[in-house]
C-alpha cells in the first residue's frame, strides 16, 4: 500500500500537481504579505483618486502650508461617522494624513448631544482649532458639498454641484494659525459695484474681513484699515476724498482701485492716478491679436506679472471686456515706481467715437513708494514714532469685468480670480493667496466638436490597421 502511494507521488502528473499547489500557496502568501504592507502605508499613498474632476486631489499650495505647520491642529467632526458622506470621510482621511500635526476626533451627536451645546455648533460640522493661537473655525458639511441653489429654484430639488473640501480645510488652517486677520474697507457713495459671492468667498478663505466705509460721512480712514478698496466707482471723488486718499497713500497706506463706467469726467480720481504715474485713456481698448473669437473688445491680456503676483498662474488666461487703457507717465515723486502686470499686445487700439489710437496699453498697474518716518509728514501722530519704513501701494485694474461673476462663473478655466487675489494679497507682507477654488462635481463628457485628421486616425485608422494585421496573421497560419 505504501509502495503504491510512493509511486503515485513519483508520477509526472503528481509532480505537476504538487508544483501547481506549491505555486498557488506561494502566490497566496505573497498576496497576504503585500496587503499587510499596503495596509500600513499612508492614506495619501495607498488611495488613488479616480474621481471625474480629481476632487480628492491636494494642490501644491495646501501641501506647502501643511509641510510648514508648527502648531498642532485638531479636526473635531461632530457627525455620525457611518452616515457621513463617503466623499467627505475619504477626503478628511486623505487630507489630514499629509501632516503629523493634525489630529482628527469624531464626536457622535446622537450619543453625545451635550457636545453640540458645549461647542456651540450644529451637527455635521467640522471644527478646526489651534490650541497655540486659541482660534477655531467651523466648517459645515454644506460648505464642503455645495448645492446648486439655482437648480433648487428652477426644479425644486438641489443637486450637489461642487466639492470644496481642500479650499475649506486649507483656509481654516491658515486662519487658525495666523496671529492677525487683514481688514479690508470698501468705499460706498460713488455708485460702486458690489462684490460677487465668488470674490467674497475668496476674501473669507484668505482670512480677510471686509467692512464698508463712506469717506464723505466718516471723514477719515480707520487706523485698522489694511487695504482700502474702490470697486468700480461710477462718479468722481470729492475734493476732500481725493485729499484723504492721497494723504493715506503718502503715509504708507494701501489702495486698490477697479475702474468702473462713468458718464461724466472724473478729474479727482484721475489726479490720484496721475500722481502715481498712471493716466486713463479715453474710450475702450480693442486688441487685434489677443481677442476672444474675433471680438476685439474681449481681450486676453498679456500677463507680465512676476513674483507673488504670478503665483499659481498656469494658463495665464484672463478675460476682460470693454476695458479702459492705462498709460504710464512720470509720477509726482522719484520715489514712486510704477509697474504694469497686464498689457495688451502692440496691435491694440484705444477706440472712441471720433478716433482710434494704436499702441500698447496697460490693463493692470501697481505703483509702490517707500515711505520713511521722516518723509511721512501727513501720517497720524500715532505713527510718527515708528522708525520702520513703510511701503505705500496703489493697484489699479482697468475694468470691473475682471471680477464680474458673469465671466468668472461662466468660464471656470479662466484665471481672473487667481490673478485678482494675488494682486490683493500682494499688499500684505505675511499673506499669500491660499484661496483654492471648489471642484466641480458635474460629469464632463468627452465630446468631439471638430473631427480633424488626428481624430479620424484615432477612431478609424488604428482599429483598421489592427484588424488588417490580425487578418494577415490568421491567413498566414491557415495556409501553413
Amino acid at each position: 500500500m505504501l509502495e503504491k502511494i510512493k509511486k503515485s507521488f513519483q508520477s509526472a502528473a503528481s509532480k505537476n500537481g504538487s508544483y501547481s499547489v506549491g505555486m498557488i500557496a506561494l502566490v497566496i502568501c505573497m498576496v497576504v504579505v503585500v496587503n499587510l504592507i499596503a495596509g500600513q502605508l499612508p492614506e495619501n499613498i495607498k488611495s488613488i483618486d479616480i474621481s471625474d474632476n480629481n476632487i480628492y486631489g491636494v494642490s501644491k499650495t495646501s501641501k506647502k502650508i501643511l509641510n510648514k505647520l508648527d502648531d498642532n491642529i485638531t479636526f473635531t467632526v461632530y457627525a455620525e461617522k457611518d452616515s457621513t458622506d463617503t466623499r467627505i470621510k475619504s477626503f478628511i482621511k486623505k487630507y489630514t494624513t499629509l501632516s503629523d500635526k493634525i489630529t482628527v476626533k469624531w464626536v457622535d451627536p446622537v450619543l453625545h448631544p451635550a457636545a453640540l451645546t458645549k461647542a456651540n455648533v450644529e451637527k455635521d460640522t467640522i471644527v478646526v482649532s489651534c490650541k497655540t493661537t486659541g482660534k477655531s473655525k467651523d466648517i459645515s458639511f454644506d460648505d464642503i458639498l455645495v448645492s446648486d441653489s439655482y437648480s433648487y429654484y428652477t426644479t425644486g430639488s438641489a443637486s450637489e454641484s461642487e466639492f470644496d473640501g481642500e479650499g475649506q480645510f486649507t483656509s481654516a488652517i491658515n486662519y487658525v494659525t495666523s496671529e492677525e486677520t487683514e481688514k479690508l474697507y470698501y468705499t460706498t457713495g460713488h455708485g460702486e459695484a458690489s462684490f460677487s459671492d465668488s470674490v467674497t468667498k475668496l476674501f473669507d478663505k484668505n482670512s480677510m474681513s471686509t467692512e464698508e466705509i463712506n469717506l464723505m460721512m466718516k471723514g477719515e480712514i480707520p487706523d485698522d484699515c489694511d487695504l482700502l478698496f474702490l470697486n468700480a466707482p461710477t462718479t468722481d471723488l470729492s475734493d476732500d476724498e481725493k485729499t484723504l486718499l492721497l494723504n493715506y497713500l503718502q503715509a504708507g497706506g494701501k489702495v486698490f482701485i477697479v475702474l468702473g463706467e462713468s458718464e461724466d469726467a472724473t478729474p479727482n480720481l484721475d489726479e490720484v492716478l496721475k500722481e502715481y504715474g498712471m493716466q486713463k485713456t479715453d474710450g475702450y481698448i480693442a486688441d487685434m491679436q489677443r481677442s476672444y473669437q474675433g471680438n476685439y473688445y474681449y481681450i486676453f491680456p498679456e500677463i507680465t506679472a512676476t513674483g507673488d503676483l504670478a503665483k499659481g498662474l498656469e494658463s495665464e488666461m484672463v478675460l476682460m471686456i470693454n476695458a479702459h487703457g492705462l498709460t504710464t507717465t512720470d509720477p509726482a515723486r522719484d520715489t514712486i515706481t510704477t509697474t504694469a502686470f497686464m498689457q495688451t499686445s502692440d496691435n491694440a487700439y484705444s477706440v472712441t467715437e471720433d478716433s482710434q489710437e494704436e499702441g500698447t496699453y496697460n490693463l493692470g498697474v501697481v505703483a509702490t513708494e517707500s515711505i520713511s518716518s521722516d518723509t511721512s509728514e501727513d501720517a497720524d501722530s500715532s505713527n510718527s514714532s515708528d522708525s520702520d519704513a513703510k511701503t505705500s501701494r496703489l493697484t489699479v485694474i482697468s475694468s470691473e469685468t475682471m471680477i464680474d461673476s458673469q465671466i468668472t462663473d461662466a468660464y471656470s478655466t479662466l484665471e481672473n480670480l487667481d490673478l485678482f487675489m494675488n494682486a490683493v494679497t500682494a499688499n500684505f507682507d505675511n499673506t499669500k493667496n491660499v484661496a483654492i477654488k471648489a471642484k466641480s462635481l458635474q460629469v464632463s463628457n468627452n465630446t468631439m466638436q471638430h473631427a480633424g485628421l488626428i481624430s479620424i486616425l484615432t477612431i478609424f485608422g488604428i482599429p483598421l490597421v489592427i484588424l488588417i494585421y490580425g487578418f494577415m496573421c490568421w491567413w498566414k497560419r491557415r495556409k501553413a
